[in-house]
């Protein structure tokens, strides 16, 4: 085994755990700076209009990884628990169904993006001043999903055989060039908001490159010349993917509609809002990473039906959880006005943002709880049960809440009916991993009784 992939199925858990997230926190970080790099070129050398085409256009791209993100997990699960049980036949298989199904999905994106970019960006009521540069945008960016694809897809392989630091190197390659290749593309070549999409694409590629030699080369992974896979691999892989990947855009369109609520109280507060997600989507991902890495633990163990070190893998997870998110707490409320600041200045908004944030870092533990626990039970395959939890989170629990809260305390309630989804979500899924049928669910069988 190469000294960068971990066996989940012996050893300390919680030095395993703290040194198998760290990497893919960094990773996660690194990959949620790529939109923020092109929003700071754009927006410096293009203005106002580039930096619309870029943002709405991205909407449509994240809905796009939404499927992107479930075949991710389903292959976290699929490949952990193939690694669990040592299965290097059925690694095998798999690898070569997911890259199959993933190049088909690709050209599928591809075909259909291309196409119908224009109608997409005219269904979001896109602006006509800025419609076609964000047409043009949109159209490189489908051009270039197999790349995408791929460059995730690798990292997912790699942390499913319990390497994350390798992954950690490709993205980072992908993102210094992306830095590099920014204004190179946008101001030296002239190619306006476009080049920022071949800046993306190009970095992407050669992340990809990189990633596929240095697997191949180091034979981390048992990959094969693609061929036709078997239909019970694919049958599988659709139904833990397609309920993964729907999970997403249960959790995009709970988002816009809490943000239908928050427009409600005018420009000022919308802009708050907006600095204050540009935060939580930054605090929230340790909590992400967490989840990430306990489904690779937990799947080499399920598969073996290990289940007295899958409570461990669980209990250790929550502790790791509540210290880093507790501890980012802490600095959020104390310092939550000057990061706010980085982002706005109009003091309303200012206000409000902070507001939120201050309220917010009570609660934010109680949201990795279900990061921790849903990424265990997706362990086990169980999709579906994980997609009802966050439907229950965001559209019985989430949006009501705010818009409740909102209807009594104004705007100052948003923050206090969306902390107190958090901490209802999380008695939710405490109570499914408890008394829930989530360990029933088998994959495959297991070599050990």
């Amino acid at each position: 085994m190469p000294k960068e992939q971990y066996d989940f199925t012996k050893g300390n858990v919680l030095r395993q755990l703290v040194l198998f997230s760290g990497p893919i926190i960094l990773a996660n970080l690194l990959q949620s700076s790529y939109q923020i790099i092109d929003s700071l070129w754009v927006g410096n050398l293009l203005g106002a209009s580039g930096l619309g085409a870029v943002s709405i256009s991205s909407t449509i791209v994240f809905t796009m990884l939404a499927f992107v993100i479930g075949l991710n997990n389903a292959a976290l699960t699929i490949l952990s628990q193939q690694k669990g049980l040592k299965n290097d036949t059925g690694m095998r298989n798999y690898l070569n169904a997911f890259v199959v199904i993933l190049t088909a999905m690709s050209l599928i994106f591809g075909i259909f993006g291309f196409v119908l970019a224009e109608p997409l960006l005219r269904l979001l009521n896109t602006p006509e001043n800025i419609l076609p540069i964000a047409r043009d945008y949109l159209r490189i960016n489908f051009l270039g999903v197999l790349f995408l694809f791929g460059y995730n897809f690798i990292s997912t392989v790699l942390r499913a055989m319990g390497d994350s630091k390798n992954p950690l190197k490709f993205v980072a390659l992908a993102v210094v060039l992306n830095i590099v290749l920014d204004p190179l593309f946008i101001s030296v070549f002239d190619l306006g908001v476009s080049g920022a999409a071949y800046a993306t694409i190009l970095s992407q590629v050669v992340a990809l490159a990189y990633g596929a030699y240095f697997v191949l080369s180091n034979k981390l992974a048992p990959f094969e010349p693609p061929h036709m896979p078997k239909w019970e691999e694919v049958k599988l892989i659709l139904n833990l993917g397609i309920p993964s990947g729907l999970q997403m855009a249960v959790i995009s369109a709970g988002l816009a509609a809490i943000t239908g609520v928050v427009a409600k109280f005018g420009s000022q507060i919308i802009g708050g809002y907006g600095a204050a997600q540009r935060l939580d989507s930054v605090i929230m991902l340790p909590a992400q990473s967490l989840g990430i890495s306990v489904n690779s633990m937990a799947g080499q163990n399920i598969s073996k039906n290990n289940w007295s070190r899958v409570r461990e893998i669980m209990k250790y997870g929550l502790l790791y959880n509540f210290i880093v998110m507790c501890t980012i707490g802490v600095l959020i409320f104390v310092f939550g006005k000057y990061l706010v600041m980085l982002f706005i200045q109009d003091q309303t908004a200012v206000h409000f943002a902070t507001s939120y944030l201050q309220i917010m870092a009570f609660c934010f533990p109680f949201l990795g709880v279900n990061f921790v626990l849903n990424g265990i039970m997706r362990a086990a395959g169980a999709m579906y049960q994980v997609l009802i939890l966050n439907i229950i989170s965001f559209w019985i629990l989430r949006y009501p809440f705010a818009y409740l809260f909102a209807e009594l305390y104004q705007e100052r309630g948003i923050p206090i009916g969306i902390g107190a989804s958090f901490i209802m979500t999380s008695l939710v899924a405490i109570g499914y991993y408890r008394f829930g049928g989530w360990r029933k669910k088998k994959l495959f069988k297991s070599r050990e009784t």
